[in-house]
């Protein structure tokens, strides 16, 4: 019981930087992860680190991952000690991920000095891992994720049209299979978000959000600037923080949300024992 404790207490702490336009990014994240214990507490020397970023359309930051922010997160990763860096998604059902990557820029990482390996998950193979609720009984992820020694989050900010809001925990919708996504948003989408987030954990969870969307969402919206960088080991607790940040906007399309644990993805998620 104490170690799970410790373990939720641990989730708690967020860790939170202030980034303006002309500052530093790489140093910025460095000194964000800095407050969490530092990239050795995350990562042993020979690690094949997992980055999962938000390739579901090629919509401009926040509707997806700003490129340089994985440069300089693959860059640090390897100075300490990662072997390999690997990053990977899948985009929404009706498009094509490489060539949503290829608009976006991303297989220019692999000219630069330290080049990360990329995946695109529909070229590869999937694992089946049983899920038990009567609502998903099952799910099919990336065989490449379950090699991985770790694995780091780095979700946009934002709300979502279908989902109310998205962060960490509905950024392991991209793990999942296409053609089961489809069935996913059918009926009881929020449950099933947490759901599948038994299946896979992230060691870190790095949020950018130095640009957010407060309305609509997620490949478009009313953008605010937070100018913030936030990271946690814990996707409850991230999205909780997300959303009040969120909500100090005027005009947001959250201001119905007494507290962040209403939203059902976080609800459902904590009476999972995610945090």
């Amino acid at each position: 019981m104490s170690c799970r404790l410790d373990r939720f207490i641990d989730c708690l702490l967020i860790k939170v930087v202030k980034i303006t336009p002309k500052a530093n990014l790489k140093e910025s994240i460095h000194n964000l992860v800095e407050e969490l214990g530092g990239f050795k507490r995350f990562i042993s020397t020979g690690d094949v680190v997992f980055v999962k970023p938000n390739f579901n359309t090629a919509d401009p930051f926040p509707a997806s991952s700003d490129v340089e922010f994985l440069k300089c997160l693959t860059e640090l990763l390897y100075q300490h000690g990662a072997k390999l860096v690997a990053i990977g998604d899948s985009s929404t059902v009706t498009l094509n991920t490489r060539k949503i990557m290829e608009k976006k820029g991303v297989f220019e990482l692999l000219n630069s000095d330290t080049p990360p390996r990329m995946y695109v998950f529909e070229e590869g193979r999937w694992v089946k891992s049983a899920i038990s609720s009567p609502i998903l009984k099952s799910v099919s992820i990336p065989e490449i994720v379950t090699k991985a020694d770790k694995i780091i989050y780095v979700p946009c900010l934002k709300t979502h049209k279908q989902a109310q809001y998205t962060g960490a925990l509905k950024l392991t919708v991209g793990f999942v299979k296409p053609i089961e996504r489809i069935r996913m948003h059918l009926k009881n989408l929020q449950e099933k978000v947490a759901l599948i987030n038994t299946v896979i954990k992230p060691d870190l969870v790095i949020m950018d959000a130095r640009k957010c969307f407060i309305t609509r969402g997620p490949t478009e919206g009313e953008i605010r600037e937070p100018n913030l960088l936030l990271a946690s080991t814990g996707r409850v607790a991230i999205d909780c923080a997300g959303v009040k940040i969120i909500q100090s906007f005027k005009g947001n399309s959250l201001s119905h949300i007494k507290i962040p644990t209403d939203i059902p993805q976080i609800k459902t998620a904590i009476e999972l024992g995610i945090y």
